[in-house]
């Protein structure tokens, strides 16, 4: 049984929310915000990510990924449950390396998956610790590969869908793709929470 949060996770706003039979049988998730708060992220009209990146967006990822609130990978959890729950591929979080993950103590688009129930499968591994973030557009287009499969994966003929938290150039998720590809895997997709 999901925790029903009393305030809102970004404003601190009462929420009022009554659980019924309905959202029991229709498996939804309890509200963790406002919803002032939830109109300010903006939908977005692509068809590989749910939200467009605005303000509101950036104050979001502040508080989520470097200000290490975990609380906050429930924001976007019902959104992302409808969005899997028919999801035949393999999904597949973009790892962080290993020294950034001890240094933001989780990961982030692992954890946006377990709030939202996902099942997922590890199979990259992150190889450098630089993140695309710290890189303009040029020399993220121009890094070196950023990823290898896990030692002892099986990828062949099987479908994966990879998920990141934001996508900005599509570096990142290219450069898992290919790995991805090149080991066989016989299709590939991605998406997104935020298309920024």
């Amino acid at each position: 049984m999901n925790k029903i949060d009393k305030f809102c996770l970004l404003c601190a706003q009462p929420l009022h929310f009554a659980p019924s039979w309905q959202t029991l049988l229709l498996r939804c998730f309890p509200p963790c915000i406002c919803e002032k708060c939830k109109a300010q992220f903006a939908r977005s009209t692509s068809a590989m990510s749910l939200y467009q990146y605005n303000d509101a967006m950036k104050a979001f990822l502040h508080q989520y990924k470097f200000l290490q609130d975990v609380a906050l990978a429930k924001v976007f959890r019902q959104e992302l449950h409808a969005h899997f729950k028919q999801e035949k591929a393999i999904i597949i979080p973009i790892p962080m390396h290993p020294m950034k993950q001890k240094e933001r103590t989780f990961s982030h688009t692992e954890e946006l998956l377990k709030a939202a129930n996902i099942s997922f499968t590890q199979l990259l591994e992150k190889v450098t610790v630089e993140t695309q973030s710290s890189k303009n557009r040029e020399q993220r287009i121009q890094s070196a590969p950023l990823f290898r499969l896990m030692p002892k994966a099986q990828v062949k003929h099987k479908d994966y869908l990879l998920f990141d938290d934001i996508k900005t150039t599509g570096t990142t998720l290219r450069h898992a793709k290919q790995v991805l590809l090149e080991a066989g895997a016989r299709n590939v997709r991605t998406f997104t929470l935020i298309n920024g």
